[in-house]
């Protein structure tokens, strides 16, 4: 089976597991539109399209986004549109979709009341390989989407 995990929001990243083990990774592809940064849905699909191809079935774990406290409107919509827009990618790609709540994934990967790097850390003790790990942002995006795709079960 390949799991996509993905970690939705402008800084987010998609990971792709065969099994458990990553095969490939990306940030969220973006675009300006106006004055603000979406997701680009199309570039979204051609990563995930080759995928569709293979003898193995897909599946994507997608983290379940909500509003915090605190957080502005114009945010809070930016959020919505990018998981709006991933799921509607994966929809029309026909991908069976489970939406994981970030309680969840933290809970079976051992990390809840940690602090935000420690789904890093977790995820560079489980693959010491994965260089792109050792960024602290991008290393972050990558390590939650990959523990999303591994917990989401």
């Amino acid at each position: 089976m390949i799991k996509i995990g993905i970690d939705p929001g402008l800084s987010g990243a998609i990971v792709f597991l065969q099994g458990n083990s990553p095969v490939e990774w990306h940030r969220m592809p973006t675009m300006k539109t106006g004055s603000a940064n979406r997701v680009n849905a199309s570039a979204l699909a051609a990563i995930i399209r080759p995928y569709l191809y293979f003898d193995k079935p897909v599946h994507a774990y997608v983290e379940l986004v909500s509003s915090m406290p605190g957080q502005g409107v114009a945010s809070m919509f930016s959020f919505g549109h990018s998981a709006g827009v991933i799921q509607g990618v994966l929809g029309a790609l026909e991908i069976p979709v489970t939406m994981v709540a970030p309680g969840l994934w933290k809970k079976r990967a051992g990390l809840s009341g940690q602090d935000k790097d420690a789904s890093r850390t977790l995820a560079i003790q489980m693959w010491p390989f994965w260089r792109e790990l050792d960024k602290k942002g991008a290393g972050q995006a990558y390590a939650d989407a990959a523990l999303i795709a591994v917990h989401g079960d």
